[in-house]
């Protein structure tokens, strides 16, 4: 192959793809979803450092520290559904 050639290629590949763009910007319907994701994962991360202390701090409370933990996970559950959902 000469270098007219492969100019020309890339010349050709460049115009194919000039109203495209590498960087694009996620759908609204992807952004709401990465949001929801974002707040279920700050509120398993909050419920996981809350059981966590529920424990340490508390230990005559088992029923709370079972309570605020299994509300975590199901958080975390929540937001994997959500990740491979959408």
């Amino acid at each position: 192959m000469k270098q007219d050639e492969i100019d020309q290629i890339i010349a050709e590949a460049l115009e194919k793809d000039k109203g495209k763009s590498r960087w694009h910007r996620p759908s609204r319907r992807r952004e709401r979803v990465m949001l929801a994701r974002n707040v279920l994962n700050i509120l398993f991360m909050l419920g996981f450092v809350a059981a966590i202390l529920i424990y340490f701090l508390l230990p005559e409370q088992r029923g709370l520290y079972f309570t605020v933990g299994i509300t975590a996970l199901l958080l975390k559950i929540a937001e994997f559904v959500l990740r491979f959902m959408f």
